[in-house]
């Protein structure tokens, strides 16, 4: 089929405009040095895929506290900032933009990456299962977090946003999906919380939202990425349902440059009336960027029905630093083999 519809200029808002509709997702590499620096590697590497419309970088830690893999990068040192300054000097000269995706794990976590303590989530509900590229090592119970850490880490992405600007990014995301700390705030099975910030839609979105607050006094261009459906790290509870829709229907009260669906593979659920893209997509009013096991051929029919605006594309980016021109010109592109992890190309 055509896809000429993926090579349509985008305007994001606030200035910013995409030269097509295909998105680079975010996608953990583990590629900074061992004090979270972004390396001349990465800025190979990103810069290589600038004809993207959008790059979203992987996820990045907004303070030492969020930490949850190894070697996964910060914005929240000096040293970090000039790191990344590398990376997006790269990708403007070969005419891309690209947003930081600013992250804190929670309770996907181990006390190894915090000096023997445990890390911290909404509550102290502990997540099953082994820590990666430290298959010995399994999850513990987190520490419930004060209302002190939660002003403390509000602040944290607003920092982190301050930082990315400095940076040289055009924008940033929130990493508000996959089971993650700002998620953890989202699901019942994880936030058990009776203060202000759980036991009801209203409290359990407060945490984001205020952290959106925060973040908007130092950028403009912010996007969110969300996991309406509890696919990974965390369970499934019916009450959630009410949650999102409470949330996106707040999210249209804010000037987003998009939602982007948080998932692996973007199919229906019962309980959301279709996909998690589907669903983003009734409740919110602005740009939606899809995700989820697509290729340029279905991307360019579910963007043709209009359930999104923009096609995150995950792996095959991995495989094919040239793909978006691979798609332009109708070449097939390689396949996604696990061993391209360890290869930075």
């Amino acid at each position: 089929m055509s896809n000429k519809i993926l090579f349509d200029k985008v305007d994001l808002g606030n200035g910013l405009a995409l030269n097509n509709r295909i998105v680079m997702a975010p996608l953990t590499r583990s590629m900074a040095d061992d004090d979270l620096v972004p390396t001349e590697t990465m800025a190979a590497y990103y810069g290589r895929r600038a004809d993207a419309g959008l790059i979203i970088s992987e996820a990045t830690i907004v303070a030492a506290d969020g930490q949850g893999y190894p070697n996964t990068p910060g914005l929240f040192t000096d040293a970090q900032v000039n790191g990344w300054k590398g990376v997006t000097r790269r990708v403007h000269q070969n005419g891309g933009k690209m947003f930081a995706q600013l992250w804190h794990t929670g309770r996907v976590s181990h006390s190894i990456f915090h000096n023997g303590q445990p890390p911290m989530a909404p509550s102290a509900v502990e997540f099953h299962g082994r820590v990666p590229r430290f298959s010995d090592l399994e999850y513990g119970t987190p520490r419930a977090m004060t209302e002190a850490d939660i002003e403390r880490v509000i602040e944290d992405f607003g920092i982190a946003a301050r930082n990315a600007k400095k940076a040289g990014f055009d924008g940033v995301e929130v990493h508000g999906a996959n089971g993650y700390l700002i998620d953890q705030f989202l699901h019942w099975n994880t936030n058990r919380r009776d203060d202000e910030y759980g036991g009801s839609p209203e409290k359990m979105s407060r945490f984001l939202l205020r952290i959106l607050d925060r973040i908007s006094q130092e950028i403009d261009q912010i996007g969110i990425r969300l996991s309406p459906a509890a696919y990974i790290h965390i369970e499934h509870d019916a009450r959630d349902k009410a949650v999102f829709n409470y949330l996106l229907e707040k999210l249209n009260n804010y000037s987003l440059a998009y939602i982007h669906s948080g998932i692996f593979a973007d199919d229906p659920y019962d309980h959301l009336d279709g996909t998690v893209t589907q669903y983003i997509r009734r409740h919110y009013r602005g740009t939606v960027i899809a995700s989820g096991g697509y290729d340029a051929d279905s991307a360019s029919e579910m963007i043709g029905r209009g359930d999104a605006d923009l096609i995150a594309i995950g792996r095959p980016f991995i495989a094919n630093p040239d793909y978006v021109s691979k798609v332009q010109n109708q070449q097939p592109p390689v396949a996604y083999d696990e061993s391209m992890l360890a290869e930075l190309v």
